[in-house]
């Protein structure tokens, strides 16, 4: 199952949304940092535009681990980022770069991605783009 989550990074990296997409059962449940559930292809189809829109991002330094059984798996990596578009909520965009430490964790079936939750310290971000201590 690791392949399957190795698959949707690689999208991921591409800006390839449809390829992640194909990663996710139609139920998919994702838990967004610091926001509300989403559940299905069309939700998360609509959360990738808008990051897009908003954040260059690609991951690096990716170690994935799967427990035994094949049923869950999690990642590390480097987010490394530019900021688009100014975020609703958050600080202006002006084209700020930052570099943040992030996880994220999985449910597999059938060969197919049911559950992506991702973490990251919003806190450090927020004072990377702004330039506050």
């Amino acid at each position: 199952m690791t392949e399957t989550v190795k698959k949707y990074f690689e999208a991921f990296n591409a800006g390839d949304i449809a390829g992640m997409l194909a990663c996710l059962s139609d139920d998919v449940a994702h838990h967004v940092n610091e926001g509300q559930v989403r559940v299905g292809k069309d939700q998360f189809a609509a959360f990738c535009a808008h990051m897009n829109r908003c954040y260059k991002e690609v991951l690096t330094d990716m170690v994935v681990f799967e427990a035994e059984g094949g049923t869950r798996a999690a990642a590390e990596y480097v987010v490394n980022g530019t900021y688009l578009e100014t975020d609703d909520g958050l600080p202006e965009a002006t084209g700020q770069t930052y570099r943040l430490p992030a996880g994220s964790f999985f449910d597999l079936s059938d060969g197919l991605i049911t559950r992506v939750t991702t973490y990251y310290n919003l806190a450090d971000w927020t004072k990377q783009v702004t330039g506050s201590d």
